[in-house]
């Protein structure tokens, strides 16, 4: 199993600590990572197996290696294999909303209770935006995957993934006029990242599908 550390979160510590936002970030982390333990179980029980761990600027990424026995051309299996990796996307952020429950009925002090709450329900929510590769976007290509097929889902995926990120943009815009807090800029510099790249990956798919359509190979 690989093990990666993004270096651009030691930017995040930095700017998070100038704007004295360190202790939310640290908190943050955590649940993160409590998060991601979510997503390692429900693989274990899918019988998936861990590839590679990376830390990022927001949390912490585990990906799974798919036996190739679970790539089958029959549809049927085929679904099968997209509904393990759904189960397996949703289950971080219901890891959050099992601690947001937890500390809704936790006898402790008011404000850390709140501050719990707060941190997992914008964890939970901002997995779940329909952005790859981000929990909701992984669940939004699986669902595709199953109703279009592969190809499709991939388009599909990418036109809604850049749609989110112009709304958010949009939306965020407006709060930090108001909030003026650097962590709704940085969160929606990430997602810019995230979408710009897998605009890449995508792209040189598609150039792939081209020429081996060309070449009558599929």
């Amino acid at each position: 199993m690989r093990f990666r550390i993004d270096l651009k979160i030691f930017i995040f510590l930095i700017l998070f600590y100038f704007t004295k936002q360190i202790e939310i970030y640290a908190m943050i982390m955590i649940f993160a990572i409590i998060h991601e333990l979510g997503h390692l179980l429900a693989g274990l029980l899918m019988g998936m197996k861990p590839e590679k761990i990376e830390i990022m600027p927001f949390g912490v990424s585990i990906s799974f290696k798919i036996n190739a026995k679970e790539y089958n051309k029959k549809i049927k299996k085929g679904n099968i294999l997209e509904i393990k990796k759904i189960i397996v996307a949703l289950a971080g952020p219901i890891t959050n909303f099992i601690i947001i429950l937890i500390a809704c009925n936790l006898k402790i002090n008011l404000i850390k209770s709140l501050l719990i709450i707060y941190t997992n329900f914008l964890i939970m929510i901002f997995n779940l935006l329909p952005i790859y590769p981000l929990d909701g976007g992984r669940i939004l290509k699986g669902i595709l995957h199953i109703i279009f097929g592969k190809r499709k889902s991939e388009k599909y995926t990418n036109i809604i993934s850049n749609i989110a990120v112009i709304i958010i943009t949009s939306i965020s815009s407006i709060l930090i006029l108001y909030v003026h807090n650097i962590a709704i800029l940085l969160i929606d510099i990430y997602l810019w990242y995230l979408v710009l790249k897998e605009n890449s990956i995508y792209k040189k798919r598609e150039e792939i599908y081209k020429k081996l359509l060309e070449n009558n190979t599929i």
